[in-house]
């Protein structure tokens, strides 16, 4: 395999080839395969295998100097492939059962190719590049934060190696704080040790490097290769990696052991933690060798005495497995591309088994419940067939340091969720009162134990001694835990809607003059409306959206601000494109985002870097109707007109260019009866619900009757959708210059933003406050419905709710539901009036003039004052701000609790 087992296996294996390592013959009767079966693998193997070394990239060798190319330890790629093909297919090798020790078979297997080992297998050993690059980012991300007392010395030094940043740590390392510790096994000839100088400074960065290997011969290959680099703290020890000890060769310190949690619930889990425990290692890395070894439980067993309280582990290997083993486990980071087919699945396993390299589940499997899952990527190896593998991050499933107590990380999580007080103390008599307190009391009796989702699944998987979910283990906690399989999730199909958001920042920061006390409730669209609210440094900013992809847009965002410079930041979202996005993902991103986030990002890398591509604003379910203003306009010869557009320094010159040559073509009957009016478009494209089309011609109905006879028919669904239009396209020409002051029109029609034009988080001042410490520590992601939320909040807690349109969506109540005070509508304006403070507001759009649930708000303790109307007094169409989207704005302030709940209190 890639790297060879710290454990033998059970014979000798291929180099990950999965074809007999014995001779052809025994391993065939071993096997007791049909004869055809046999072959067909047999042959397809040799194809295989040829075709692998001969694109093997030959120069990423780095076990030997250029000048020992003469020598018969480096032999020619002929010779190679010689050797390789004799050893793998003629060669018959001992076996631990017959001949000798499991050593002994190891090394009959790999002590003859040895020295041709690395420049066998880049092909084939996909991953592991990727691997040392997220644990490296990982370690830079708690040296720099001081987690588990790492950092020593004064700071970090980057420099940039081929084209990558290399971290060293700097100082002597005297202090409290210390260099961590890598153990390698299976690390075989320390390939992947010389690999990491890519990320991090090896010989400076970690206080000690353990290659734990069980074949002599590649030992040998690696204590050459770090003589050759002269790195003294790395340290190659021989030997089955289930007897590697670390105190054998630190010392170490003995862990606090803290006390115990007062949550009965969480006792019984607590107490197996409890013991003291050493410093241990910061990081253990295994690279395809867990499916090699034999005895797979014993040695991830092994692993949790050997890591750190804070400590990493990483493994890279080969996997098949089907969904149907792991689509109910909410602790696995993430089930992207982790489904394999049948046939594939099938096929793999066998090929795989001929050669004793074992891809069954239950490896995996146990890893993850061994363990809790920080990050996790499931990769096909396009370049031979599309192998599967997988690249794995985990942490202790119960941590040992009396500074991240389980029960604490729960209920913490849990506060912040819900709003408790006990989330933030700054909160804490700020937004009180006496009646506020007795809402607060009133539920605290009759929901005493009302928690967040996330408190109740950490429960229910302590309970049942699994790992938490992966949430729990990420290094911030703004994303809150969500079930990702529930149809109300996997409606969407994986994919958001916005790429961008159309409401207009500008007039938002007008409305609500956030303060350092609000506690903000917003949908999270595609995130720049959180953003934008979160530089005005609130209290707290709750983003709830029900779709998980346009979370995930957002998180990429925060983490954007978190880790990257600001030339970095405009490139992926200011020209919508980064031809580096992958790497800078993995390296610098992937500490700050949600395991589920890092997963949809990486599969979605080439939204980013491919160079045929439109980029980030050209995708999402908004994508259609700019691929339908780009198609309209070519069909009608207008394209040059819309660059003159966007080009016009004035108004004026605007205005003219649009009525004269842009808007016939686009805003004719023929285009909007064909398209713009069709459900599927009106759906798909621009996200407009049937219930919001009916309020659009309702209120076109209403203002055609009257003005004109009432014997006239009932204006059609296509001229009230016209009319609407018109009346959103034409006063945003006529009074915003698109290419100065208008981001929202302009990333439409140009596909990115400009310097002179972007939305406000896009700036270079906005960076400066984004990227500050703690400018994201009141940010908490719900992936959930508004009402869900809502229900688990503290009352009187929230200041601002931001509704956008959604309550747009709702249908009418219906004459009884009318009659008994009841419907959708009325129950979330109910909990807004709930979780709101008395003075809070709720801020709404609405494609309705009057939308009809402004009297339910008002029924429901709300004051109701509309902000902005597209429809003047004088019949005149205005802009009520520069998206003019919507046909009014409205403000809802509550006046008063709802009477049941002081009755209560």
């Amino acid at each position: 395999m890639g790297e060879n087992s710290a454990m033998a296996s059970h014979g000798g294996h291929m180099g990950n080839i999965s074809l007999p390592s014995l001779s052809v013959t025994r391993t065939l009767a071993d096997l007791n395969l049909n004869t055809t079966t046999t072959k067909s693998i047999f042959f397809t193997g040799v194809a295989v295998l040829a075709f692998l070394v001969t694109t093997s990239n030959y120069s990423r060798k780095t076990t030997k100097n250029e000048d020992d190319n003469e020598d018969d330890s480096n032999p020619s790629s002929l010779k190679s492939l010689l050797l390789f093909c004799y050893s793998c297919f003629i060669k018959p090798h001992a076996t631990a059962g017959t001949t000798g020790t499991q050593q002994d078979a190891l090394e009959s297997f790999y002590g003859s190719q040895a020295d041709i080992y690395d420049a066998t297998r880049g092909t084939l050993l996909k991953g592991r590049e990727d691997m040392l690059a997220l644990v490296a980012s990982q370690l830079r991300y708690k040296v720099e934060a001081g987690l588990g007392g790492l950092g020593a010395g004064d700071g970090l030094e980057k420099e940039q190696r081929n084209g990558k940043t290399c971290v060293t740590v700097t100082g002597t390392g005297t202090g409290t704080r210390r260099k961590p510790i890598w153990v390698d096994v299976g690390g075989g000839t320390g390939w992947n040790i010389e690999a990491m100088a890519k990320f991090v400074n090896v010989s400076e960065f970690f206080k000690a490097v353990y290659l734990v290997d069980f074949s002599p011969s590649l030992c040998e290959v690696a204590r050459k290769r770090f003589a050759r680099l002269g790195w003294e703290n790395v340290r190659v020890i021989c030997t089955d990696a289930r007897k590697f000890r670390l105190e054998d060769y630190e010392d170490v310190d003995e862990g606090e052991s803290g006390s115990g949690p007062s949550s009965p619930s969480l006792s019984s889990w607590w107490e197996e933690t409890k013991p003291g425990r050493h410093a241990g290692a910061e990081l253990i890395t295994m690279s395809y060798s867990l499916s090699m070894m034999p005895d797979y439980f014993s040695i991830i067993d092994s692993l949790e005495s050997l890591l750190a309280p804070h400590g990493l582990i990483a493994v890279v290997d080969f996997y098949a497995q089907s969904k149907v083993d792991f689509t109910f486990r909410n602790y696995t980071g993430g089930l992207v591309n982790r489904h394999v087919g049948y046939f594939r699945r099938n096929f793999w396993r066998s090929w795989f088994d001929a050669d004793r390299v074992s891809l069954e589940p239950a490896r995996r499997d146990y890893l993850e419940y061994r363990f809790g899952t920080v990050l996790t990527v499931n990769a096909r190896n396009n370049t031979l067939g599309a192998i599967p593998y997988y690249i794995w991050l985990g942490c202790l499933k119960k941590p040992f340091s009396t500074s991240s107590l389980p029960h604490e990380i729960v209920e913490h999580i849990d506060a912040i969720a819900t709003e408790s007080p006990r989330s933030s103390p700054r909160l804490v008599g700020k937004h009180s009162s006496s009646a506020t307190n007795a809402l607060a009391f009133a539920v605290g009796r009759t929901a005493p134990e009302m928690r967040s989702k996330a408190f109740n699944t950490a429960i229910e998987n302590i309970s049942a001694n699994l790992p938490l979910p992966s949430f729990f283990y990420q290094n911030h906690h703004w994303r809150i835990y969500y079930d990702d399989q529930l149809p109300k999730h996997t409606q969407f199909n994986n994919e958001y809607i916005y790429a961008f958001t159309w409401e207009d920042s500008r007039v938002d920061r007008e409305l609500l003059n956030l303060g350092p006390d609000d506690v903000v409730l917003a949908i999270t669209s595609a995130g720049d409306n959180i953003l934008s609210y979160l530089m005005q440094s609130p209290a707290r900013v709750h983003a709830i959206d029900l779709n998980p992809a346009q979370n995930h847009l957002l998180e990429l965002k925060v983490a954007s601000f978190t880790a990257l410079d600001y030339p970095d930041v405009w490139k992926i979202f200011g020209e919508g494109k980064h031809p580096d996005f992958r790497s800078l993902l993995i390296s610098k991103l992937s500490p700050h985002l949600s395991g589920r986030a890092f997963q949809y990002w990486l599969s979605n890398a080439h939204i980013f870097t491919n160079p045929t591509g439109r980029g980030l604003y050209d995708t999402g379910g908004s994508r259609y109707a700019i691929r339908f203003f780009r198609w309209i306009s070519t069909l009608f010869f207008c394209r040059s007109a819309v660059r003159r557009l966007l080009s016009t320094p004035t108004l004026e010159g605007q205005r003219s260019i649009y009525h004269t040559k842009i808007r016939p073509c686009l805003l004719n009957r023929f285009v909007n009866g064909l398209v713009l009016s069709s459900d599927a478009f009106l759906w798909s494209a621009l996200g407009v619900p049937k219930n919001q089309v009916a309020m659009i011609e309702a209120d076109y109905h209403r203002r055609s009757t009257s003005s004109t006879s009432p014997s006239k028919a009932k204006p059609s669904r296509a001229e009230a959708i016209l009319h609407y239009t018109t009346s959103t396209l034409d006063p945003v020409l006529s009074t915003s210059h698109l290419a100065s002051d208008n981001p929202y029109y302009l990333v439409c029609l140009l596909g990115q933003y400009t310097r002179q034009c972007h939305p406000d988080y896009l700036s270079p001042a906005a960076h400066s406050i984004l990227s500050a410490p703690g400018a994201f520590d009141g940010l908490r992601i719900h992936t959930d419905e508004i009402q869900e939320v809502l229900a688990r909040f503290q009352p009187g807690t929230l200041t601002v709710a931001v509704v956008m349109d959604s309550m747009d969506w709702f249908d009418p109540p219906s004459p009884e539901e009318e009659k008994e005070g009841r419907g959708k509508a009325r129950e979330q304006v109910r909990r807004l009036n709930r979780a709101l403070k008395v003075g809070g507001k709720v801020l709404l759009r609405s494609a309705g003039v009057e939308p009809w649930y402004v009297r339910v708000f008002v029924e429901e303790g709300f004051g109701a004052r509309r902000v902005g109307c597209r429809e003047s007094g004088r019949g005149d169409q205005e802009c009520i701000d520069r998206v003019n989207m919507y046909a009014s704005c409205w403000i809802l302030e509550k006046m008063e609790d709802l009477e049941e709940l002081v009755d209560s209190a």
